[in-house]
């Protein structure tokens, strides 16, 4: 089976146009809008968890930052559900991606920064050259704090890419050996198996771990310049 071991990070395409735009679109499906008086159990689960997480979320905000409660719970929705979806067999996971992932990551810090220099100006500033700082570090320390502060979106879209790909990397290479395990050893393919069944259960924990950690990340950020 000579199959690229990066073949599930290819862009899928549909008679030769591609179709990601349907793939970022589909997780909404999963969201509905409640349209009973008395919810379902889904739903409620649904509303129970994402009040839940709104409530730990935004407990650091002052009442600037918690106008973007909704941007911060729609953005933790997308990624965790996207990546939950590309763990089902056939399927492509567009935050593997990292041209996706620094599309989400640049806008949210470019405007997270944009709020602190309009409403916190001094205190922006001041972060770049900290209060009793030598003269003579005064050039260099400036220069290192732009630095910091320009990576921290690409630091955000790479955790999210590196992490979500090693993953479906490991599930990839342990479900091939344990297929040619098979008619090998037996046994040896059952413990191969069973490791790829723990390992997928972890996958999906680290599926919803980096959704959280990406969004709590853009909300200390806004905390910082709020």
């Amino acid at each position: 089976m000579n199959e690229n071991l990066f073949a599930s990070f290819i862009a899928p395409t549909m008679m030769g146009l591609p179709i990601v735009t349907l793939i970022i679109m589909f997780p909404s499906l999963l969201f509905p809008t409640p349209k009973r008086l008395i919810n379902n159990r889904t739903i409620s689960i649904q509303q129970w968890l994402i009040q839940l997480t709104s409530k730990q979320m935004m407990a650091i905000h002052n009442q600037k930052g918690q106008t973007w409660s909704l941007m911060l719970m729609s953005l933790i929705m997308f990624i965790g559900s996207t990546n939950i979806l590309g763990l089902l067999p056939h399927s492509f996971t567009p935050t593997t991606q990292l041209s996706m992932n620094l599309g989400m990551a640049i806008p949210l810090w470019s405007a997270t920064v944009f709020t602190g220099f309009r409403y916190k100006t001094k205190t922006s500033l001041a972060h770049f050259l900290p209060q009793g700082t030598p003269a003579l570090l005064i050039p260099m320390l400036v220069i290192i704090e732009t630095i910091s502060l320009f990576i921290q979106p690409v630091a955000l879209a790479v955790r999210l890419t590196a992490n979500i790909t090693a993953g479906h990397l490991l599930i990839h290479l342990i479900g091939g050996a344990t297929l040619a395990l098979l008619n090998i050893n037996t046994m040896t393919a059952f413990i191969t198996f069973t490791i790829l069944i723990l390992l997928t259960i972890l996958e999906f924990a680290v599926a919803l771990i980096q959704a959280y950690v990406f969004t709590l990340l853009v909300s200390l950020y806004l905390h910082d310049n709020t």
